[in-house]
């Protein structure tokens, strides 16, 4: 647990760190080459850094132990602190888009070189957080780290929106084409629309998750084959599997031998627990209730309760 930690607040503390000296980049040769769509997308980068901060904060609050208010850990802080970030978003994609469109109202120069430059450097930086953040993000089950990768997914877009807008308007300052000049600020309303639906995916999908989702039966597969493995279990009743930010709370009513003692049925229940424990590291707690098996009249659950009934009628 203490080596996820580790790993990820790194990765939040790479994108504090990038994303605070890209902002400060781009916001000065955007401002010394007169580029509204550079100055957007410092903007941009700079509510990145508020995003890392949510994801550090998330993170560290997602570990901690189990306690007497929450008994089932922590783990939705990280999906909390995705929707901090695409909440964030929504923000600056509406600023970035109400500061461009004011920019047409307005006689308006051609960027300098330097910001064409600048945008490129921000396009190769952002693509390499992306991707970083991204696979560790996967390989954590961390939606947070996830999420913020996409931030940065998003920025490199907005670069590339950036740097169209800006080599537009450059060219047609040279070739004296004035309403070329705002395809600058056309470039900074585009990456405001590009933020925006960034930060709905985000936000939509963290509720999601967030609103207690159950694993679907194919992720569930492999969890419900170590159970019927497992010597005493004669069939699985009823099986859910919750998501909990980056790991997976377990429920699963089985069926024994009804002969058995209570003591005997106790300990295939704790052998179901420790299976799923310790073959699967997604798996932080499991809650097993034993059934007595019947061949005849199965245990069914309230969800299952209309169509049994309705089969027995026919």
């Amino acid at each position: 647990m203490e080596n996820r930690l580790a790993k990820a607040q790194w990765a939040a503390w790479v994108g504090i760190i990038g994303n605070l000296l890209l902002a400060g980049a781009k916001l000065v040769v955007g401002w010394l080459a007169d580029s509204r769509a550079l100055i957007a997308d410092a903007a941009h980068s700079a509510s990145d850094v508020v995003g890392s901060v949510a994801v550090l904060i998330g993170l560290r609050a997602a570990e901690r132990p189990p306690d007497e208010d929450h008994p089932y850990g922590h783990g939705k802080a990280e999906s909390i602190a995705a929707i901090i970030v695409s909440v964030l978003l929504i923000f600056v994609g509406l600023e970035i888009g109400y500061s461009s469109f004011q920019a047409f109202f307005s006689p308006l120069q051609a960027p300098g070189i330097a910001a064409i430059w600048a945008a490129v450097a921000s396009m190769v930086v952002k693509e390499a957080m992306f991707r970083y953040k991204y696979r560790l993000g996967k390989k954590l089950n961390s939606q947070s780290l996830i999420a913020n990768a996409w931030e940065h997914r998003s920025d490199v877009y907005s670069s590339l929106a950036a740097l169209i807008g800006i080599g537009g308007a450059i060219v047609g300052g040279q070739l004296a084409v004035p309403w070329m000049v705002y395809l600058d600020p056309a470039a900074g309303m585009f990456v405001s629309l590009l933020v925006l639906r960034m930060a709905y995916s985000i936000l939509m999908e963290s509720i999601h998750n967030t609103l207690d989702h159950v694993l679907h039966e194919e992720d569930t597969v492999e969890l419900m084959e170590a159970v019927e493995q497992v010597p005493g279990v004669i069939r699985i009743d009823e099986f859910r599997a919750r998501e909990h930010g980056h790991y997976v709370i377990v429920d699963v009513k089985v069926s024994v031998d009804p002969q058995i003692t209570v003591e005997q049925g106790h300990y295939i229940g704790k052998q179901v627990k420790h299976t799923l424990l310790d073959q699967f590291d997604y798996v932080r707690d499991v809650f097993v209730h034993i059934n007595p098996y019947d061949s005849l009249f199965p245990y069914i659950s309230m969800a299952n309760q209309e169509r049994f009934e309705q089969e027995v009628k026919h």
